[in-house]
């Protein structure tokens, strides 16, 4: 075929050709318009299918098609009725638009451009709101998600009946359309910066408050990954409500039809407590070991790989845990391991036994599945007066993620749940629901973004004591009422914002105000936090509010939908549409579809199917796809092989090149073609299978085992040197202390006998090596104080149990030797 116009890898046509983003930050909220440009440059009439992400928790709100001068609406309707309208329509010859959400995760979508004639163009316009979260460094967070990781679907499971979308994919640099983006910024107070993982133009303030700004991304950009922006305001933590009018055209009473109140909260919870950190709890840390976790961690040139990252993320958190409390270590793939059979007591010899395990860990355990040995951790009982804290280390995707956030909130009583996203592509709708129904903290690690500060930040929380008994009571006049939309607040940060969306039913005056007030208890203290508020709605602000507000209360009616699932009770699903239809708001069971009733004449001859790809990293892949790379014959053509050398496991049929002759040439092997080609043990050179030996692969029955990457023989791949502050830190014993240890000395740049010598007659090693390691931290390491904090607190903690003497002289003496000039007061002795 003589092909014009974008091609896919399998020399298909694209249809769509660009995406134009506009987007419009107001304080805490973003409204996203995005426009994709479709045009059909082949003979014959085109549905094209594209599925791509989107953020967890947005509200899609507006989807509408432009077919020349013809704008058509689509109105949501449930889902079933949505997709035989849209059948309906193709096999009568008419134009239809389709959008729906994935039933196994609420991050994915699909777009079905169908019956659109040759040479025509179509323009579709997608409107969404969402929340932006509160990151560890006060940035809010926003994040264009290009990078759609197929999820992994465990082994045997067929997934729920209907609900598969197929993902087409490319390599993140092969995606065959451009994208343009601009922001807009506005809020009460200044916007101090703009700061992105992509190249932008520079900030352009609107007034001199410098309340308003602009941005876009630098041009010649590529959609080839996430889009983020972090966006700071000065003095960002300020209570705030807005209170937003109904729609005109609405009936009173419904949702629509009143006014909705959105209340951020930021409790302020009394810094003496918050000082105090727990001596106590259970730590259990989920770490993914599936072959993607071998990838680079980010662009930098360290090259660090995300094990790696998570093998010195471990380090930390082990040097950092309280002595006395409870811990253990999960790492999953297809199967899971634990280094204990059950939590055990942190201490010298059980944190020596844990980093021992964890220094060999690898990528070696396959797939992404996740869901097991969260019920195994589940099942463990609790340890009385030590609150569980459950760390989750993940760059995957899964099938099932909609199960997996279930069984977190099944067990929300029990435990706090952090939940961490390594990379691009990683799962937003299983990172945040999972901390969300868990009570705790999602962190998202992108771009050159470091693991460790974003890490310990989530331990510090978790090391702070739980604030609980939390109420919300709501104080308006008698002639006003209030419904509360969202689920009850479970869990309260110092620094993280709480949202509470309430429907107003009642007349008011424009005077009248409403006072919110928060009550918690923290340590035994009791404390609250009070909002006061006036009635009468501010500026117009759409409906941006009352999509918000709607979008919450369906995603706890979905939630209680899956937990009476099998139960009779079937009224939850009827909610959740007649709200969503209400609304115009998007939600598992309902979809978006227009139909161009119009056009009088049908459309002519066989309707062609395109699949538009989503950028993917391949390294990435929990099912690696045949469209991921570029070729043709596979019986015949094995040469110049695209490798992708960190992927979870290998579908058939995704080789392909110019001439079976050749060699290809790999960096590792596949574990599981070791028996049929010879044993390739660990630690080998890269080996050259020829391309009659990968013919294996074309066969679907062929067992492909797990995948391990290999490194070269003799000098093998160099790792990254372990920088000196996790030397310094793997040296600290688990009570906080230093030993007097030559490999402390090479730490600090000094031979043993200076660090022998100017120690002080009267101190003892340990005290004299702990200040030193103290010392080095505050003079030489404050940029990575994030990083090392607690375990610096924690061998403060120790030296003052010593009641050792003369810890002035030996902070003078330390300064003198490590040229540096830190005060004892600094150190916190």
């Amino acid at each position: 075929m003589d092909c014009c116009g974008l091609l896919t890898a399998q020399k298909e046509p694209v249809p769509l050709k660009s995406i134009e983003v506009e987007l419009e930050v107001k304080d805490h909220v973003a409204t996203l318009v995005s426009t994709l440009n479709y045009e059909n440059k082949e003979d014959k009439p085109i549905e094209a299918v594209f599925v791509f992400p989107l953020p967890r928790d947005a509200a899609v709100c507006h989807f509408s098609a432009k077919i020349g001068q013809t704008e058509i609406v689509a109105e949501v309707k449930e889902k079933q009725q949505a997709r035989e309208e849209y059948d309906d329509a193709l096999s009568s010859g008419q134009q239809a638009f389709l959008l729906e959400e994935s039933e196994e995760s609420p991050d994915i979508f699909s777009l079905s451009v169908g019956s659109l004639p040759p040479g025509e163009s179509a323009s579709i316009r997608l409107e969404y709101v969402t929340e932006l979260a509160v990151q560890a460094d006060d940035g809010l967070r926003f994040c264009l998600p290009a990078v759609l990781n197929p999820r992994y679907q465990p082994q045997g499971s067929g997934g729920s009946e209907g609900a598969s979308v197929q993902v087409t994919s490319v390599p993140a640099s092969l995606v065959p359309y451009s994208l343009s983006f601009s922001a807009r910024v506005s809020s009460p107070r200044p916007v101090s910066k703009v700061e992105s993982n992509c190249s932008l133009d520079p900030l352009q303030y609107l007034n001199t408050e410098q309340t308003q700004a602009t941005v876009k991304l630098a041009a010649g950009h590529k959609f080839d990954r996430d889009v983020e922006l972090l966006i700071y305001y000065k003095d960002a933590h300020q209570p705030t409500a807005v209170v937003e009018a109904g729609q005109a055209s609405a009936k009173p009473g419904t949702l629509m039809g009143d006014p909705v109140v959105m209340l951020s909260l930021y409790p302020e919870l009394p810094q003496s407590v918050m000082s105090s950190l727990s001596s106590c709890g259970e730590f259990v840390f989920l770490m993914d070991r599936s072959g993607s976790m071998s990838s680079c961690l980010n662009n930098s040139e360290s090259h660090q790989t995300r094990i790696g990252s998570a093998r010195d993320t471990l380090l930390l958190l082990l040097k950092s845990l309280p002595m006395g409390c409870y811990f253990n270590i999960y790492s999953f793939g297809t199967s899971y391991e634990h280094i204990f059979p059950k939590s055990v007591v942190y201490k010298q010899k059980t944190m020596e036994e844990a980093l021992k395990k964890v220094e060999v860990m690898e990528a070696n355990l396959g797939g992404t599945e996740i869901l097991e040995p969260l019920q195994h951790i589940y099942s463990q009982p609790c340890i009385p007066s030590q609150p569980r804290q459950l760390f989750v280390f993940t760059d995957g995707a899964v099938f099932n993620t909609k199960e997996v956030i279930n069984l977190v909130k099944e067990n929300s009583g029990s435990h706090r749940c952090f939940s961490f996203g390594i990379g691009e592509g990683a799962s937003s709708a299983l990172i945040n629901g999972m901390a969300k129904e868990g009570g705790g903290h999602a962190q998202f690690i992108t771009g050159t973004d470091r693991m460790q500060p974003k890490v310990m930040q989530s331990l510090r929380f978790a090391l702070q004591p739980a604030v609980v008994d939390i109420s919300v009571t709501w104080d308006l006049p008698k002639e006003v009422s209030v419904t509360v939309l969202s689920p009850p607040i479970t869990a309260l940060f110092q620094g993280q914002r709480s949202l509470v969306y309430g429907q107003l039913t009642g007349q008011s005056s424009e005077a009248a105000e409403g006072c919110v007030t928060v009550e918690y208890s923290l340590a035994g203290h009791p404390s609250q936090t009070q909002l006061r508020f006036s009635l009468n709605p501010g500026e117009d602000t759409g409906l941006t509010v009352h999509r918000l507000g709607a979008r919450t209360l369906i995603h706890s009616l979905e939630m209680e939908e899956r937990e009476h699932t099998g139960q009779g009770d079937g009224g939850v699903k009827e909610k959740v549409v007649e709200l969503s239809v209400q609304s115009g708001v998007s939600s598992s069971f309902t979809a978006f579809v227009a139909v161009n009733k119009g056009n009088s004449e049908s459309i002519q001859g066989p309707l062609v199917r395109r699949n538009v790809p989503t950028a993917c990293h391949c390294y990435q892949l929990g099912l690696f796809h045949p469209m991921c790379l570029a070729g043709s014959s596979l019986k015949t053509d094995f040469s110049n092989v695209v490798y992708c050398a960190q992927i979870d496991r290998i579908a058939p049929k995704c080789l392909a090149g110019s001439s079976r002759k050749k060699a290809v040439k790999t960096k590792g092997f596949f574990s599981g073609l070791s028996k049929k080609f010879g044993a390739f043990g660990r630690r080998q050179k890269p080996q050259v299978i020829m391309a009659q030996q990968i013919e294996v692969l074309a066969s679907p029955s062929y067992d492909f085992g797990t995948f391990s990457c290999e490194e070269t023989e003799g000098t093998m791949l160099q790792q990254p040197c372990r920088d000196t502050l996790l030397q310094l830190v793997s040296l600290q014993e688990a009570s906080g202390c230093w030993p007097l240890d030559p490999a402390l000395a090479v730490v600090l740049g000094k031979s043993r006998e200076e660090v022998e010598t100017s120690k002080p007659a009267s101190v003892n090693q340990e005290v004299w090596a702990t200040i030193l390691a103290l010392i080095w931290l505050h003079g030489f390491k404050m940029d990575a104080k994030e990083e090392w904090e607690l375990l610096a607190m924690k061998a403060v903690s120790w030296l003052r149990a010593q009641k050792a003497p003369c810890v002035a002289e030996c902070v003078e003496a330390g300064n003198k030797l490590l040229g540096s000039n830190v005060q004892k007061e600094v150190l916190g002795l």
